[in-house]
């Protein structure tokens, strides 16, 4: 097959134009170069899908074929123009946030000056230590930022070096040497098509700490005998560390082993509100409990009610202050998804945009078939278990962004915490596959 609107016989006869330079096929030295043979992606003339080794191969002319390849050249230069605007753009991101990270670093630094003052001589120490403690985690975060910078550079480099040679292939004037030079580049060209990354630094904050001297301030004289190190990982997820990977979207996560007394200070006992509940999930009489069955309902419309995923909000919502609640999960079965959404989560359908965890509007923790993974925005994260949790205890400081996940079957076991600047008022939500879920009541 030569092509699918002209035959090699038509080729034969047809008056060409002469070109500029004159090149000569390899195969037929007589005869001049006038085709261009997809399959081998090489000149030829004529007579080589007629009778060489070209024979019933796709061929065009080459004029069709450079502006085939000249399309092809644009569509790249324009997208490499995106990405380098979309690079430029991330690094003033990173710029931006690394300037609001010193500004606010050095804020909580002479915010705990203030403080440390009122202490005297024997508070000198502790400041010192306390500023260090900020300082390590900024310069960890300064870190990661410039990595994310040089390597958005680096990308910068390479297009602005491939935007060049596409450049050059672009201006060239004879057409084999463009179709050559193409076809040695179009590999790398095809690889810089797709979008850029579009970065989102993580934001850091210094919130939690200025909580906690405030509250040490009233207990200074015996507190101050057990090292930092110590009292903030007795204390509720004081002790952020940065894990950042090198795609976009990274949540911060915190590491500590607190005590479950801690918490119980914060205890809620969020009730489940019918209206939102899918029509095959049904309720305990304290709304505690909830259960999914194989009849569905037959309810009413309702624009709050999941119609599709078998999820369900609480009554209550959060939208300040500290919070603590815990779920039992012993009859919840292969599947169940655990966590908050906003108000404005969809209801309707079962897209992303009603999922749990698959959104902006919600975040959760989720078990499915022995794994478990945490869920925002459709980015999610592994999460390691040495045994199935029975109980899980779910934490959220609304004010510093934070929702802590544990396991509390036996003692007080970190899984995962999200780290976000919450907008909406939160809502206990749950998801279940089959079996049934219990919020349990706390002291």
């Amino acid at each position: 097959r030569i092509s699918e609107t002209t035959s090699a016989a038509e080729f034969v006869g047809r008056e060409r134009p002469k070109p500029a330079l004159t090149w000569l096929c390899s195969e037929h030295p007589r005869r001049v170069i006038e085709l261009f043979c997809s399959r081998c992606q090489s000149c030829v003339c004529a007579l080589c899908p007629l009778l060489g080794s070209h024979r019933s191969h796709p061929v065009r002319l080459i004029q069709e074929e450079v502006v085939l390849k000249q399309k092809s050249i644009q569509k790249c230069l324009k997208q490499l123009a995106l990405k380098k605007k979309q690079e430029v753009a991330n690094i003033n991101q990173l710029n931006e946030a690394a300037n609001n990270l010193k500004e606010h670093s050095e804020a909580a630094k002479i915010w705990l000056t203030g403080k440390f003052t009122e202490l005297r001589l024997l508070l000198d120490e502790e400041e010192m230590t306390a500023k260090q403690f900020i300082d390590k985690n900024t310069q960890k975060t300064f870190k990661t930022y410039d990595e994310q910078v040089e390597l958005c550079q680096e990308r910068i480099n390479i297009i602005n070096n491939l935007s060049k040679k596409v450049q050059r292939i672009h201006e060239q004037q004879d057409p084999v040497h463009l179709l050559k030079d193409y076809t040695v580049s179009e590999k790398e060209i095809i690889r810089q098509m797709s979008p850029a990354e579009v970065c989102h630094p993580v934001p850091v904050t210094f919130e939690h700490e200025k909580n906690y001297y405030r509250n040490l301030a009233k207990d200074v004289c015996t507190t101050l005998q057990v090292p930092l190190e110590v009292r903030l990982k007795e204390d509720t997820c004081s002790q952020p560390s940065v894990s950042y990977k090198s795609k976009s979207g990274t949540l911060l996560k915190m590491v500590s082993t607190p005590e479950r007394s801690l918490f119980l200070k914060y205890a809620r006992i969020p009730t489940l509100e019918p209206d939102t509940m899918h029509p095959r999930l049904r309720l305990s009489d304290d709304r505690l409990t909830v259960t999914c069955v194989w009849m569905g309902k037959i309810q009413l419309c309702n624009p709050q009610r999941f119609d599709k995923l078998w999820q369900v909000l609480s009554r209550d919502s959060f939208f300040s202050g500290s919070h603590y609640w815990e779920v039992d999960l012993l009859n919840s079965g292969i599947g169940w998804w655990l966590g908050v959404a906003y108000p404005s989560i969809k209801r309707k359908g079962n897209s992303e945009a009603s999922r749990l965890g698959f959104n902006r509007q919600s975040w959760c923790l989720k078990r499915f078939d022995l794994e478990y993974w945490a869920f925002h925005n459709g980015e999610r994260t592994r999460i390691t278990v040495d045994q199935d949790p029975e109980r899980i205890g779910i934490f959220l400081d609304y004010e510093a962004g934070i929702l802590s996940f544990y396991d509390i079957t036996c003692g007080m076991s970190h899984l995962h915490t999200f780290r976000s600047r919450f907008q909406e008022p939160l809502y206990p939500a749950l998801r279940l596959w089959e079996g049934s879920i219990t919020i349990l009541k706390l002291p």
